[in-house]
Parts: C-alpha cells; sequence; structure tokens
C-alpha cells in the first residue's frame, strides 16, 4: 500500500480519485497547491500527485525526498512545473498523462474560434436583455480561412482535422516531419499566411514567448491568436501592444502566462490585483477562459485511469509507463 497526496485536488475530480481507488493505493486529497510553503503536508507519503500549477522545483523535491516521497504523478502532459535534473538527482520517478483525449482540447478551441468569430457570448447577454439588434454582432466564415497550428502533436492534429471539415486551408508548423490532410510550413510562413493561429506546444526554454513583438509583426492584420497549452507561450504585454494596435483582431485563451494566482478558484469576491490580466480582458475581442480545454467526462477518465494505472505500477514495483524522467 502506498500513499499519495493529491494536491491542487478539486472537488469535479474526487469522484474520478476516490480514496480507495485501487488496492495498493491510497489517496488523501490536499485543495491546497504544492509550493515550497505547503510541502510539509507530505510528511508519512510515498508519492505526490499534481497538476499544472503545482512547484516541483528544487527547493519542494529535495523536501519531498527528505520525508521520503520518491514518485511524481503528474495529472496532465506537460512538465514544466518540475526540475526534473533535480528530480534525476534524487532519485525520484516523475511521470505524466501524455494524451487524454485530444479531441477535448482540440474542440474546445473550436468553441473559442466560433465564439470569437461570431461574437455568440455577446449576443447571449444582448439577448438576455431583449436587445436583438444585430449591429456589432458582425462575424466571419471560417470556411476559406487559412489556419495556422503551431505544433503538429495530437491536440494539433486532432484540431486539423475539425478545421479541414470547416473548409479551411490548414498550415501545421512543428519541429518534427507531420503527416495528415494539411501542409506543413515554416513558421515564418505559418505566421505571414494564416488567418487564424491556434498555439500547441509544450513550454520549455524554446518555445517561451514564441509569440512575441517580433512575431505579432509577421501576421496579417486582424489576425485570430487561440492559445490553450500554456499562457507562457506568449508574452503578455506584446500580446496587449497588438490589441492596442489591432494587429491582433481577436484573442481566445484558456491560459495565461500568471495562471496561477488565479485559475482553478473562485475570485469573484477579491479585488483583481493583477493588472496586466485585467488589462487584458477589457478589450472586447479577447475571450479568456479558465484553463478549462482539458474538461470533458472523456478526459477526466483518462486521466484518472493513466494516473492510477502508473501509480498501482509503482505500488508493486514495476516499471512505469509514461514516465517524463
Amino acid at each position: 500500500m502506498i500513499k499519495v497526496g493529491f494536491f491542487s485536488s478539486q472537488k469535479y475530480e474526487r469522484a474520478f480519485f476516490p480514496q480507495q481507488a485501487r488496492a495498493d493505493v491510497n489517496i488523501t486529497h490536499f485543495e491546497q497547491t504544492l509550493t515550497p510553503r505547503t510541502v510539509t503536508l507530505c510528511q508519512g507519503l510515498d508519492a505526490v500527485c499534481v497538476f499544472v500549477n503545482d512547484e516541483l522545483n528544487r527547493t519542494v523535491l529535495e523536501r519531498l525526498a527528505v520525508v521520503g516521497v520518491r514518485l511524481v504523478a503528474l495529472r496532465c502532459a506537460g512538465f514544466n512545473n518540475v526540475d526534473l535534473e533535480t528530480a534525476r538527482r534524487l532519485g525520484i520517478q516523475v511521470c505524466r498523462v501524455p494524451a487524454y483525449s485530444p479531441e477535448a482540447v482540440a474542440e474546445h478551441c473550436v468553441a473559442l474560434i466560433l465564439t470569437l468569430s461570431r461574437r455568440t457570448h455577446k449576443a447571449y447577454n444582448r439577448v438576455r436583455e431583449d436587445n436583438f439588434d444585430l449591429n456589432g454582432l458582425l462575424g466571419f466564415n471560417l470556411y476559406g480561412k487559412t489556419a495556422g497550428i503551431i505544433g503538429g502533436g495530437q491536440i494539433g492534429r486532432a484540431l486539423a482535422k475539425i478545421l479541414v471539415g470547416f473548409g479551411c486551408r490548414v498550415l501545421v508548423s512543428d519541429t518534427q516531419p507531420q503527416q495528415g490532410d494539411f501542409e506543413q510550413v515554416e513558421l515564418a510562413q505559418l505566421l505571414a499566411e494564416s488567418d487564424i493561429i491556434s498555439l500547441h506546444c509544450p513550454l520549455n526554454d524554446a518555445t517561451f514567448h514564441l509569440i512575441g513583438e517580433a512575431q505579432f509583426a509577421q501576421m496579417k492584420d486582424g489576425v485570430m491568436l487561440i492559445n490553450t497549452s500554456r499562457g507562457a507561450l506568449i508574452d503578455t504585454h506584446a500580446c496587449i501592444e497588438a490589441l492596442k494596435s489591432r494587429k491582433l483582431g481577436y484573442l481566445g485563451l484558456d491560459v495565461y502566462e500568471q495562471e496561477s494566482e488565479l485559475f482553478f478558484r473562485d475570485l469573484s469576491d477579491s479585488i483583481q490585483l493583477d493588472d496586466v490580466f485585467a488589462r487584458l480582458i477589457s478589450f472586447p475581442n479577447v475571450l479568456v477562459t479558465g484553463h478549462q480545454g482539458f474538461f470533458t467526462r472523456e478526459a477526466l477518465q483518462e486521466i484518472a485511469n493513466t494516473t492510477l494505472d502508473s501509480l498501482e505500477a509503482f505500488a508493486e514495483g514495476r516499471p512505469l509507463d509514461n514516465k517524463a524522467l
């Protein structure tokens, strides 16, 4: 039997991760984010299970090693929040969920695209106030547009299939050769020719602020930009300037560079202290959702199954699949 602490645990996922989920796995749920301040909660644990905004830096990992934690299991695909070099030095294994219904995120991208292009969120609010005026709601067809997808992994390819179905010309930029019903091109060509650009790449040193001032300058005027991957792929300050200059005509975000202080919590009775975020959402052509692209029943079930399989293998001393390290 191993004891596992689930950090950043939300009510919606506990049904998928009951306390006695598997015979050899006992789960304790913590609503707190794992940070240097909350790592004391890990006393007596064999493993921790974390999400996108938990901190697994050198300080936290060294403290985990002291109390006997030997596994970090991520309930997500990305692992940019884990200091892998320190984990390797300390002998802490790291595993993740590399694929959990890529269609869930791809379909959320399409929801953002259609909401922005047809202004359905604004129309919804108008009708609730008995305002049926169409002025200001003019949209555009997806049919015939060029959509650029940066990152040709499972989610990127799933989105490409959907957009091809809408009648879009689809461009994909990726560091590795990709095959599908799309054109693989260099990033510069994608930026210059796309009417809609969607980001689907991991966050690392090479992709940090992948979209900044220089990249916005290469884009069409009035372009739509969608990001459901990691917030720091976009330089937020450069993004705001692109919105102000109208270079960026539409912006749809499911992630934000400093989201760890905002997302996955109810702040409706609080004062917004993040001035950059407040400025960002003040634009009428910006739509932000709180990192919910993954949030479907199918995806949560897949995340649970994969995570529990890894925890069970660790408990039984078997090799781990889906290792980040």
